[in-house]
């Protein structure tokens, strides 16, 4: 009897222990952050190419049209990252990056796990906003879903995807290794992304997150291809780990796994080499 009350003693500590070691406000800054940036990009999206709405007789020119939702969408992501949202977590906002920042030994395996429910739930939520905001609009869209433009091969998609999430990774891993440059973190990122969406959304709609796609998905239910999305940007994630190794070789270090960090907030990763709150 001894024995068993020790045993739930011990299992009720050490449930405490971990729960103290969550972070549950990152984990819901992910999650509000990601539902605004799939909410507003895919608004974008809606209202740029949205059957019945005035912008595809206003620009007539699809190309324009797929810059300026670029700009928008990438440009939400950037506002979320300077916001005290993205102060707090980092604005991952993408399975993708949290897994780079894991592998590059900025993260706890626990905070990986957060980030990525707190992404996933945050792009189920941002969909369902844009199918009730938007209805029938976003129904001739099909709610964002992405999907493999019609004259690529699956295999030249693929390595789209896996090629436009390496960039971007390492793109922000150079950033955030330098004192310089880190404040400029997500400019960089607000014009990469919507260059890529501009130029890579006839091949592959420019997912580069996992989250991105699987919302849209899920609320619509339509999976054909969509195992593309989720590996082909993970992969692309680990390759630029590798290559920002290869490249620095000992000579510069990823300083913080956030996209805009800010000495005055409190900051749950792990050896950081700039100013911050524990």
């Amino acid at each position: 009897m001894r024995h068993s009350q020790k045993s739930i003693g011990e299992t009720v500590k050490n449930y405490f222990i971990q729960n103290r070691q969550l972070h549950w406000l990152e984990y819901g800054a992910e999650l509000l952050g990601t539902a605004f940036v799939i909410f507003c990009g895919l608004s974008a999206v809606v209202f740029n190419f949205g059957k019945g709405l005035p912008m595809e007789h206003l620009i007539p020119d699809r190309s324009i049209r797929l810059l300026l939702t670029g700009l928008l969408f990438a440009g939400s992501g950037s506002l979320v990252a300077i916001s005290p949202l993205g102060k707090l977590s980092g604005a991952h906002l993408n399975p993708a990056v949290s897994l780079a920042f894991w592998f590059q030994g900025k993260m706890h395996h626990h905070d990986l796990a957060g980030y990525m429910i707190g992404q996933f739930l945050g792009a189920i939520l941002g969909t369902g906003l844009l199918v009730l905001v938007w209805g029938d609009y976003a129904a001739s869209v099909r709610n964002g879903i992405t999907l493999p433009g019609t004259a690529y091969p699956l295999w030249f998609v693929f390595l789209a995807e896996v090629s436009m999430t390496f960039l971007l990774v390492l793109s922000i891993f150079i950033f955030v290794s330098s004192q310089r440059l880190m404040r400029w973190t997500p400019l960089m990122t607000w014009f990469l992304m919507a260059t890529m969406v501009w130029l890579g959304a006839p091949v592959s709609g420019t997912s580069v997150n996992p989250a991105r796609s699987f919302g849209p998905a899920l609320v619509t239910w339509f999976w054909q291809d969509q195992w593309l999305y989720c590996i082909a940007p993970l992969l692309g994630a680990m390759m630029a780990v590798a290559a920002f190794r290869l490249l620095a070789i000992g000579e510069r270090e990823v300083l913080t796994a956030k996209l805009f960090h800010v000495p005055h907030y409190r900051c749950i990763f792990k050896n950081v080499k700039v100013p911050h709150l524990v």
